[in-house]
């Protein structure tokens, strides 16, 4: 009975008590067994203008009271699951966790062959599936010719800060080979100019790596991405829910890990953070199996867009009727903000500037119904764990890119400090920026992260005290209690936290009184 209580507290309210005696939790009810579930495809074009054009999604109402966030414990945080893992703002990682990622030691061996078992080798930039020597299944990628190094730093960059903001994401590799390391396996196919399948042979092999550069040394530079664990079984969507899995019953829209996966996004300018760029897989673990969402290729970001260097257009949708009529009706007088934006000449790099971003204007590449249902306080989750990034973790995690020109890791890692800056300012001025509320002394105490980050003060904090009854959710004011104090009352207790600098916003902190102590139960907030 308690699992189906948390289940249906994940996907919304209850007319129940408030809080329960393992609240908050830290991770996701055990999840139930999943049965036989298919692998679905997803169009990518079908995808694109259903988002684009159609009306996908539950959206937030026009006017009354907004669809809060769900799949968040009582503290108003995602918890351990199949979609996402608190890490380093909630438990900080080293240099070295930050730069090995989901995962350094299972980079394809270089001590036996590597054998070719799919290949893509049309297009600007083919590619092709491997299995090493260890047996072990890999993608691999290249850069554009145009832009060595540039897709593949970006795919070891962007998966590390994605792994380090809580997501599923697959071990990438840059990989140094010659050809005389690959060998063709049996029954490969590829398709030729007219569509046609036919069996590839070596000199397919020698063509496709024509089409990609090769180093002075005669080794190939690219990226080697893991498969992922469990059983591939298609991309999630940003809308709705999956009928087959059990344990998928918040839609999508709703998931604060995926809203806030927007503020991330327009971090690392992740514009084709499309469905299709991630994957669910079935995982068994102690005997249950269940469906885990992985994020994937991270090609597209940090100025790059894969083939070539990234659009000037980055961060603004595909079109809009609002913006194809003012370029209309001003004859293209009136340019949109991204136009004002330069870069300097770093091919490893790509397009990708910090002066020009606004964390409040970028979006994707077309209309995403989870990102476009954010609401101040999804945003707020997601800057204050982009602010946890130090210089220092984001020159470590840009390192991982191996970019040979240091002039060029330095200017990507001060877009990244820059940007880091501005989605902070942006979202603390949302919501009181106030967090990891706890009881020290007897006092309730919490950090102002503007202030920690050099943002300002909010000024004089006044705190009301209250009686919290459980069952009703009703407060009763408890008026001699003044200040941080705690005051001594068995059970519940509400403190509202307001400034007179910010008179819309308020921070509800719920306390549980009881022979093991005080401890904070629960965070609200206002806006």
């Amino acid at each position: 009975m308690r699992r189906l209580i948390l289940l249906a507290c994940l996907a919304g309210p209850l007319a129940a008590q408030r809080f329960y005696v393992d609240d908050p939790l830290d991770k996701e009810p055990p999840p139930l067994s999943v049965g036989e579930i298919l692998s679905r495809k997803l169009s990518d074009y079908y995808d694109l203008f259903s988002n684009q054009f159609g009306d996908v999604g539950e959206r937030q109402p026009r006017s009354g009271t907004p669809i809060a966030a769900q799949g968040v414990n009582t503290l108003g945080e995602p918890m351990d699951g199949g979609w996402y893992q608190k890490r380093h703002y909630y438990r900080r990682m080293s240099r070295e966790e930050l730069m090995r990622g989901p995962g350094s030691e299972n980079p394809p061996s270089t001590t036996g062959q590597w054998t070719i078992v799919a290949a893509k080798s049309e297009g600007v930039t083919p590619g092709f599936a491997i299995v090493d020597s260890e047996k072990r299944f890999y993608y691999v990628k290249f850069d554009p010719p145009s832009n060595p190094e540039m897709a593949t730093a970006a795919d070891s960059i962007g998966a590390r800060f994605f792994y380090a903001l809580g997501y599923h994401v697959p071990e990438n590799y840059i990989v140094h080979f010659k050809a005389g390391q690959l060998q063709l396996g049996p029954g490969v196919q590829v398709e030729d100019a007219t569509g046609r399948k036919r069996a590839m042979t070596n000199s397919d092999v020698t063509r496709l790596l024509a089409k990609v550069s090769v180093g002075p040394d005669g080794q190939y530079r690219a990226t080697a991405s893991r498969s992922v664990p469990g059983k591939p079984i298609g991309p999630p969507r940003y809308h709705g829910t999956r009928t087959d899995d059990p344990n998928d019953i918040v839609p999508h829209e709703h998931l604060r890990a995926l809203r806030g996966l927007q503020v991330f996004c327009a971090w690392l300018d992740h514009d084709d953070s499309r469905a299709i760029n991630n994957l669910d897989t079935v995982v068994t673990e102690d005997g249950v199996s269940y469906v885990r969402h992985y994020l994937l290729d991270f090609g597209s970001a940090l100025g790059s867009a894969t083939n070539r260097a990234n659009s000037p257009r980055s961060g603004d949708y595909f079109f809009t009727w609002k913006s194809s009529a003012v370029q209309l009706l001003t004859l293209g007088a009136k340019p949109p903000y991204w136009a004002f934006a330069r870069y300097p000449d770093h091919p490893s790099v790509g397009l990708f500037e910090s002066k020009v971003f606004d964390p409040e204007k970028w979006v994707p590449e077309y209309p995403n119904p989870a990102f476009n249902n954010r609401l101040p306080d999804d945003d707020f989750w997601a800057a204050k764990q982009v602010m946890a990034f130090s210089d220092s973790d984001i020159d470590a995690v840009v390192s991982t890119g191996r970019l040979s020109d240091p002039k060029a890791a330095a200017y990507l890692a001060q877009c990244l400090r820059e940007r880091r800056n501005k989605i902070g300012m942006a979202y603390f001025a949302k919501v009181l920026p106030f967090d990891r509320f706890r009881i020290q002394s007897g006092r309730l105490d919490w950090d102002d992260l503007s202030k920690q980050h050099g943002f300002g003060v909010v000024g004089n904090v006044h705190i009301q005290w209250s009686r919290f009854d459980n069952e009703t959710g009703t407060r009763t004011p408890l008026p001699d209690a003044k200040g941080e104090t705690v005051p001594q009352a068995a059970g519940y207790l509400a403190a509202e936290l307001s400034a007179p600098s910010r008179p819309r916003q308020t921070v509800v902190v719920y306390l549980r009184q009881n022979g093991g102590g005080t401890s904070v139960v629960g965070v609200d907030r206002t806006w």
